[in-house]
């Protein structure tokens, strides 16, 4: 009996020593290409594309275009209804017709009249009082004759320099009120057009927003416009990775829309400020031949190359060991000088040849 439980306790302990019995996975160096990156995902915008608002609160009255049709600078895309703004264009037409000078002339000529009359009664009462000292140097006359001479013709030379200023200033009052009902005019004007949304580029209409009848402000986004056949990558950039990105690096793109197939592109611009909610970075790009088909919004998925390196010593990095070391088949651990990495591999510059065979590591 106790022969037997012995028995049983020995292939109980043998049991887990069987199943733990597993093969070492080993590797060797291999020569090839490797790039160092940076990933980043982004979409595909037409260039030059922008949201369009109209500076103006209404209803879309009329909308002249459709999705997918092209425009040019200028091309009207759609109208908003705002019937104060209509009525303050009336309005500043009616105040423009009423103070056109032209239409002002005849209080002008009025004027004109009355300093003609004014200057007339000044040259004669001029004449009446040179006269009457004559006669009173001569002893005829009273000196009340004179006085009066005197203050008439004072009189009349006070109104004839009178209605020349009043003359002057109502042409100076006329010009003026053309002057500033013609700006209020224009106003009213550019105000009125600001209810027509008109395309700021030559391009395509990619979105309409709002439909007829929808209420808009100036803060409603009412159209979406870019290039109809520029388009450029936006993607993100991590802001541990930013430091290492700038102008003019290659870029290894892929799309959804086009599996399998990698295009290349460069970046153009690094926009400098962060995104402080998702801490990265905008960072576009061109591609160097542009895939048959685009649209704006396509995902996008991009290694941005750092550095690369051909027919380099490399080892995948799941047999490296603490980031520097491999374990060689011999159970040494080995110190090795790496140089680029990208996802799946290391570069191997001192500490390995391509005859050393490595094991795994156990995790």
């Amino acid at each position: 009996m106790n022969s037997r439980i012995s028995l049983l306790i020995i292939l109980i302990l043998n049991i887990p020593l069987f199943s733990c019995d597993k093969s070492e996975e080993s590797t060797f160096p291999t020569r090839e290409d490797i790039s160092e990156s940076v990933y980043a995902s982004g979409i595909i915008k037409a260039r030059f594309q922008y949201q369009a608002y109209a500076n103006a609160i209404g209803t879309v009255q009329q909308i002249f275009v459709e999705e997918g049709d092209s425009v040019e600078v200028g091309t009207p895309i759609l109208a908003i209804h705002n019937e104060a703004t209509r009525l303050n264009r009336e309005s500043a037409e009616l105040s423009r017709a009423y103070a056109d000078k032209k239409l002002n002339q005849t209080k002008l000529k009025d004027l004109e009249l009355s300093i003609a009359y004014a200057k007339n009664k000044w040259e004669n009462d001029s004449l009446l009082w040179e006269r009457q000292k004559r006669l009173r140097d001569q002893g005829i006359g009273t000196k009340v004759d004179y006085e009066q001479r005197q203050l008439a013709f004072e009189n009349s030379k006070t109104a004839y320099q009178t209605a020349k200023l009043r003359y002057e200033d109502l042409k100076r009052e006329i010009d003026f009120n053309e002057r500033n009902a013609g700006k209020n005019l224009a106003i009213s004007r550019a105000l009125e057009s600001e209810l027509v949304l008109k395309s700021e580029i030559k391009g395509r209409v990619y979105a309409l927003l709002k439909e007829k009848g929808e209420m808009v402000n100036a803060q409603t986004a009412l159209a979406v416009i870019g290039s109809a056949k520029d388009f450029i990558l936006e993607m993100q950039v991590d802001e541990y990775d930013i430091v290492k990105v700038q102008r003019g690096q290659k870029i290894l793109v892929s799309m959804d829309s086009y599996k399998g197939e990698v295009f290349e592109a460069v970046i153009s611009k690094v926009n400098p400020l962060m995104d402080e909610r998702s801490k990265s970075f905008t960072v576009e790009g061109v591609f160097v031949k542009e895939p048959p088909v685009l649209y704006p919004n396509l995902t996008l998925e991009a290694n941005i190359v750092l550095q690369s390196r051909g027919n380099a010593l490399t080892l995948p990095l799941a047999f490296m060991l603490n980031g520097d070391k491999v374990i060689n088949k011999n159970g040494d651990t080995l110190v090795l000088k790496t140089g680029i990495r990208d996802f799946q591999k290391v570069e191997i510059l001192e500490g390995l040849d391509e005859k050393t065979e490595v094991i795994k590591p156990v995790k």
